[in-house]
């Protein structure tokens, strides 16, 4: 039998977004602290026990490493947040996978006025990287999955589904 494994992890660079929750959290904990104390007393202190939770809470969710893992046939994104708690984000079949090149490859032109399609960024979102492109089909939907994928594993993908691979 003949099976074919990779896998490669990149983590996500903090959305502009995200680091205003942060910062929007923390200046909240520390407001009610310094002023709430004065105005409020003892309820100040459960507000803050309340925003300390939330803190702890969503953290994790702001801090993202996606995994990608390709095993004989399918790959496989993962989202781990802060680096203990593991989500499947998303399971393709490579039997529905019409394309994979670089992004911004000529071979995805036909894909790229097809106004039901949709994109789903599984990049480390930096400035210089050169991701990848699977469009997916499922059914009428079509889904450009942007991804970072290790040599090896572009190597086992080709291996597996040469025709869907393009170097271009």
């Amino acid at each position: 039998m003949n099976e074919s494994y990779a896998e490669a992890s990149v983590k996500q660079k903090a959305s502009p977004v995200n680091l205003l929750i942060k910062a929007a959290l923390i200046a909240a904990v520390i407001f009610v602290l310094l002023f709430g104390m004065a105005y409020f007393g003892p309820f100040a202190i459960v507000a803050v026990g309340v925003l300390v939770l939330v803190c702890v809470l969503v953290f994790p969710y702001l801090s993202v490493e996606i995994e990608y893992v390709f095993c004989d046939g399918q790959l496989d994104f993962d989202k781990i947040y802060s680096g203990n708690k593991r989500k499947q984000a998303l399971r393709i079949d490579f039997e529905n996978v019409e394309q994979m090149a670089p992004a911004g490859s000529h071979a995805l032109d036909s894909y790229q006025n097809n106004p039901s399609l949709k994109t789903m960024d599984f990049t480390s979102r930096e400035r210089d990287i050169h991701p990848y492109a699977i469009v997916v089909r499922k059914g009428e939907q079509l889904t450009m999955l942007l991804f970072e994928p290790s040599e090896k594993m572009i190597a086992a993908i080709k291996q597996k589904a040469p025709r869907k691979v393009s170097e271009y």
